[in-house]
């Protein structure tokens, strides 16, 4: 007998998907049951814009028990560099994609990747608490962000809460993204 969230005699799973940081973010989406760990990821990529060697999956039953849990890249990361030290430091320059800020304008309408977010340039420049180098604040259209312009306790720029997103240059594309409509109707 399938659960409640399978067909009988259907090769897929409807999964509750939510976001450790996007709070408002609760999807149900239906996946293939031969769909590997990265292909669920490609499609969690697009639909909440978390990049795939960013994210951490947990399975969950449907009375709410944890079942399994896949660790990230990150993760990884992490734990190398408290066993090797000397194999995880990298030094970043104070000029870090300085360069690539120069197309780059406060109020200039953008969109950031992964994820095709949308929104609005608030700011340019360092942001020492988040590292050295170059960031770019981001006021998105939609509350896809994670604070409202104050990060870590210093204020970058001002914007509704959950609306803004401090992002390296590489991830931002300045030109003619206007607001998508909140109606039209997105395949998954």
């Amino acid at each position: 007998m399938a659960s409640r969230l399978q067909i009988e005699g259907d090769e897929s799973v409807l999964l509750r998907v939510t976001h450790s940081n996007l709070k408002s973010f609760n999807a149900d989406i239906r996946f293939s049951l031969q769909m590997s760990v990265e292909a669920v990821k490609e499609k969690l990529w697009k639909k909440c814009g978390t990049s795939v060697n960013s994210m951490s999956l947990e399975l969950y039953d449907d009375n709410g028990a944890q079942i399994a849990e896949l660790s990230t890249f990150k993760k990884f990361k992490e734990k190398l560099a408290h066993q090797k030290p000397s194999c995880a430091s990298t030094k970043v320059a104070d000029n870090y994609m300085e360069d690539l800020c120069a197309n780059i304008k406060v109020g200039d309408r953008c969109q950031v990747e992964p994820g095709e977010k949308r929104g609005v340039v608030k700011y340019v420049g360092r942001a020492e608490n988040l590292g050295p180098g170059f960031w770019v604040g981001i006021q998105y259209d939609e509350p896809l962000g994670k604070h409202d312009g104050l990060v870590k306790g210093t204020r970058y720029f001002n914007c509704p809460p959950n609306h803004g997103g401090m992002v390296r240059p590489d991830k931002v594309q300045v030109g003619d993204y206007p607001e998508r409509d909140p109606f039209e109707e997105e395949e998954i």
